[in-house]
């Protein structure tokens, strides 16, 4: 099969084009220099070759507080960015079956994160605008599926965690920050503190479970929305806990800022249509998850733990 990815170079596209090409896949990924997906015709240079799949991975956002600050910003590049990639799929590449990633955030806290509620009700004030865009990309391929016959699907990610994330300044999602910290309190004696009073509660699926996931719907699923979570959530302090187990470090040492922004209060995705889609789709259990990516931490420490970190 031809694959074509856009944000191959982020968490998860690094992940899905190694799981894509180990199963014997090509797979085309231009970085961001080679196509710059905010112009209009940037990808027009890619049609030469037919493409089976387009996985639209790419968004222009950060974890954190980043969507109180770049609201504006947010709402102009990803509508130029999803617009340029489905006006690429629709005129050049008609053929190909277009996987997006949707978000979490833009259903609405006071219903269900069931999937016929994806583009119901008001999301989270703090995350209105990157939500919406995300409801934008998925009215379009509706509308393109509904005029053209086009074919795609939309796959809603909780948080992912797991090995080879970013380390290049971005903030990162909560559990990356959360063993970041902690490890450089056990290593280096810094403070911990974290954002609210840790009674927030989030759920979290290890990146190797979502991709095998993705790729079973990609090729069983068409023209439909699939939530894609581990169906629990815990609160940051108990994620703290089992991270302060797994190194050796005092969980009661660490403090908490209420001051500061913790964003939705819950947050995790209804999975029952996934289970009934892929009932063979098997988790790894939390505890392995995260010695998992606490591993990856310790064996990239002089990139990830810099000791001369300011």
């Amino acid at each position: 099969m031809n694959v074509f990815v856009t944000g191959g170079g982020g968490f998860l596209g690094q992940h899905l084009i190694a799981a894509l090409k180990a199963r014997g896949h090509r797979v085309t990924a231009p970085t961001s220099r080679e196509a710059d997906l905010r112009k209009q015709g940037s990808l027009d240079g890619f049609a030469a070759e037919k493409y089976d799949q387009v996985w639209h991975l790419a968004a222009w956002t950060q974890a954190g507080d980043f969507c109180l600050t770049h609201a504006g910003e947010q709402w102009v590049i990803n509508q130029e960015m999803n617009t340029n990639v489905l006006s690429w799929w629709q005129r050049l590449q008609p053929q190909a079956k277009l996987i997006s990633m949707g978000t979490s955030c833009a259903y609405a806290p006071d219903l269900e994160l069931k999937e016929p509620y994806y583009l119901l009700g008001e999301p989270i004030e703090s995350l209105f605008t990157y939500a919406m865009t995300k409801r934008m990309l998925h009215s379009g391929l509706l509308a393109l599926n509904k005029q053209y016959g086009m074919r795609y699907l939309t796959l809603v990610p909780s948080t992912l965690y797991g090995s080879g994330y970013h380390t290049d300044g971005r903030q990162m999602h909560f559990i990356f920050d959360l063993i970041r910290k902690i490890l450089r309190a056990k290593f280096y004696g810094e403070e911990v503190v974290l954002w609210g009073d840790g009674t927030q509660r989030r759920e979290i699926v290890l990146v190797d479970d979502f991709v095998e996931a993705a790729l079973f719907l990609a090729e069983h699923r068409e023209n439909d929305l699939v939530n894609i979570g581990s169906g629990a959530e815990h609160p940051i302090r108990h994620f703290a806990a089992l991270i302060c187990e797994e190194v050796g470090y005092d969980p009661a040492k660490i403090g908490y800022d209420t001051t500061r922004y913790v964003g939705a209060k819950s947050k995790c995705l209804a999975i029952e249509k996934l289970r009934e889609l892929h009932p063979g789709w098997v988790q790894t259990p939390l505890d392995a998850g995260l010695r998992k990516t606490i591993g990856w931490f310790l064996d990239n420490r002089e990139k990830v733990l810099p000791s001369d970190k300011l």
